[in-house]
């Protein structure tokens, strides 16, 4: 068949996966033969970090190519303003046909509240903004509670097939959540806790469903999408799919056989609590919460585990990310058979990392480690085999956007803030010498008083970490401490390099202003 003029893109995601939890990234354990494969082809990205490290603010990110600050979306709860233009808008107003089938997590699917926040007494008028136009109910659980399969509104910012998950776990919602209701007479009982399969694990959250394999939410997502490929067979139309896995985010719950593939002795704890030199309030908080018996402020935040513990997460989450791993190989059998795999950029990344046993804490929280902030990003494309196959410079969920059109051969918007990645996979010189990370809390936690307002400026060497009102920070050495076990912020022999580092991160923090719209004239 004829190969369409304009490359196709495939963009698979993961949601709270860390780098270092895939076979191509060296872990010696969990097994991802077809991801791998996709690396094999292309090239990895060694020191790819999130724009911020949290659901949705970093997909916002994604999608718009902007710091959280600038598009608005700074925490989970929030909505990216229907006013945003994407680049998933770009490519379909220039031709692309455009799919997201799994999680969006643009808009907020829960009802929950920030927790910690003080009241805040208004006046006739509460925000600073007038409301949003739109009524963001897109995502919202009420919006799927019909038999009746729900129609979102396209263009849902710039996609226009649209296949919902919301939620993690067994119980996802959205479309599938209708799907599932609909072909599963027993749904109830499936979804009942109290008919949970027996099992001897004692990590908090760990879960064994009695939902099968075949209709869990991730063979769902493998099935549609696949299905979506076969049915391009023939059709030239360009297209950028993104697909995306609500795992191996907690709870930690694989279904069927992917419960016991893998066994809690076969992981080490190999950075535990006690490697860390002078742990921050932080961190000692958490750990004294876990020694008095308080519970973690949110489900989603992070929390102490013993080594058990952890290693049953491990286990239960390496068979969450093999199960998504035999989805892509699904996925990428579909794209040989439609016809357009010699043509489509293949995209492996995640939305966040997970702490994942660092210092002996699960989940995600305010602490800035790597294992939160450093994802897997691959990028493969089948019209450059001499890409190198690895790059260790510095990237950011920020340039994502840029790279996919600069090869799509497209302008970008005026305000997008990232840096086109195509160069480094060209093997040329890094695209940047250092990166911004931002953090938002939705509420107060761990006996601060206000929500974190926390930045970090990343170089090849450094990490330096400031937090809003609070009289301590984080500096470590990268390159001879790339645990980051030492924080060097008290240290007089440092002093000059924070001061240095502090001044960098004004000035990154200042690149980043809006600078949309743009003057119409300049004096």
């Amino acid at each position: 068949m004829a190969v369409s003029r304009k490359p196709n893109f495939l963009y698979l995601i993961t949601d709270q996966q860390r780098a270092d939890w895939l076979g191509c990234y060296g872990h010696p354990v969990v097994k991802t033969p077809n991801i791998d494969r996709i690396a094999k082809n292309g090239t990895r990205f060694d020191d790819f970090h999130v724009a911020l490290p949290v659901c949705m603010p970093n997909r916002a990110s994604l999608i718009t190519g902007r710091y959280p600050s600038a598009h608005g979306l700074r925490h989970n709860g929030c909505n990216l303003s229907e006013r945003a233009n994407t680049f998933v808008d770009v490519l379909a107003a220039s031709g692309y046909d455009t799919a997201a089938i799994g999680k969006s997590h643009l808009q907020s699917f829960t009802d929950s509240k920030p927790v910690g926040r003080k009241p805040f007494e208004t006046g006739p008028i509460a925000e600073a903004w007038k409301p949003e136009p739109g009524s963001y109910n897109e995502e919202a659980p009420d919006s799927y509670q019909s038999d009746a399969l729900y129609k979102i509104t396209t263009p849902y910012y710039g996609y226009r097939h649209i296949e919902m998950v919301t939620g993690h776990g067994d119980r996802c919602g959205g479309h599938y959540g209708q799907w599932f209701r609909r072909t599963h007479p027993d749904w109830r009982e499936l979804h009942d806790p109290a008919n949970e399969l027996a099992h001897n694990y004692t990590c908090p959250q760990a879960y064994r469903t009695p939902v099968p394999e075949e209709s869990y939410p991730t063979a769902w997502i493998g099935d549609r999408t696949a299905d979506w490929l076969r049915s391009r067979n023939g059709d030239d139309t360009p297209f950028f799919a993104f697909v995306s896995f609500p795992d191996p985010h907690h709870p930690f719950n694989p279904p069927g056989k992917y419960w016991s593939m893998y066994d809690p002795s076969d992981f080490e704890v190999s950075l535990p609590y006690s490697a860390h030199q002078n742990p921050n309030p932080i961190m000692r908080r958490i750990k004294e919460m876990w020694e008095n018996g308080e519970s973690s402020p949110l489900m989603q935040t992070a929390f102490y585990a013993d080594d058990q513990e952890l290693r049953e997460a491990m286990a239960l989450t390496a068979g969450m990310i093999t199960m998504i791993d035999d989805q892509v190989g699904k996925i990428m059998q579909a794209l040989e058979e439609s016809g357009h795999a010699d043509n489509t950029v293949v995209i492996f990344n995640s939305d966040h990392g997970d702490y994942m046993g660092d210092f002996n804490l699960l989940l995600k929280g305010m602490l800035q480690l790597r294992g939160l902030t450093r994802v897997p990003f691959i990028w493969s494309d089948p019209s450059n085999p001499a890409q190198p196959d690895r790059c260790d410079g510095l990237a950011s969920t920020v340039d994502v956007s840029a790279t996919i059109l600069d090869r799509a051969g497209v302008n970008p918007y005026w305000g997008m803030q990232g840096k086109s990645l195509l160069p480094a996979v060209s093997g040329a010189a890094e695209t940047r010498d250092a990166l911004l990370i931002e953090h938002h809390d939705g509420g107060a936690r761990y006996d601060l008083d206000e929500p974190a307002r926390i930045r970090t400026l990343l170089t090849r060497k450094w990490r330096l970490t400031i937090y809003k009102n609070v009289e301590w920070g984080e500096l470590y050495d990268r390159e001879t401490d790339p645990e980051e076990t030492r924080n060097l912020w008290d240290d007089p022999e440092y002093a000059d390099t924070r001061g240095q580092l502090s001044e960098r991160l004004v000035r990154e923090m200042m690149a980043v202003m809006d600078e949309s719209p743009r003057a119409q004239r300049v004096a």
